[in-house]
């Protein structure tokens, strides 16, 4: 559970990412925006923020911002009725985010994993991407990011998004954010 004080500084730096990157909000979604700790209490580790634009039948769109080195991590998007699951496209925005899915473990992989949470990454093929820069993830793939040094901004263009539906790794992971007024 993460304390309403430190929500609130999350979402003022949040914030600040969307103005360096001359990424424009109404009022309405700036009070909108998702500050997710997994229930790990470790939101500057292991965390993600985000705002959700449109979430329809068919599409989803969103931008995530990472403070620098947060992590979200590992997951999949599973099959949900009839649906194969969420597949999803990342386009980097803002600074560099290390994204990691199934294939060749990278020798020297740019992301760093707290000790104590090295068997829940379990996929290492290193993905680099750069401002402009995008990858596709298909339904059902396990995945989990980083950004660098300098935090980062994805917009994250998918089919319908179920996040509670999200398998992670870890299964000490609640999806839902709680914070403790």
């Amino acid at each position: 559970m993460i304390s309403r004080e430190e929500f609130n500084q999350i979402r003022i730096e949040t914030l600040a990412y969307f103005q360096k990157a001359s990424i424009k909000l109404t009022d309405k979604e700036m009070e909108r925006i998702e500050v997710a700790d997994f229930g790990l209490n470790r939101i500057r580790e292991l965390g993600l923020q985000l705002i959700e634009y449109v979430n329809t039948e068919r599409c989803c769109a969103k931008d995530l911002v990472l403070l620098p080195r947060q992590t979200c991590p590992e997951h999949l998007h599973p099959p949900v009725g009839e649906s194969p699951g969420k597949e999803e496209t990342f386009r980097c925005r803002f600074g560099t985010v290390y994204l990691y899915v199934p294939g060749p473990r990278t020798q020297h992989p740019s992301a760093i994993i707290p000790q104590d949470k090295q068997d829940t990454f379990t996929v290492w093929n290193e993905i680099i991407l750069k401002e402009g820069e995008q990858y596709t993830l298909y339904p059902n793939t396990l995945h989990w990011f980083q950004a660098g040094e300098d935090g980062a901004i994805v917009s994250e263009f998918s089919t319908k998004s179920t996040d509670e539906n999200d398998i992670f790794t870890d299964g000490n992971i609640e999806r839902v954010p709680e914070v403790a007024e």
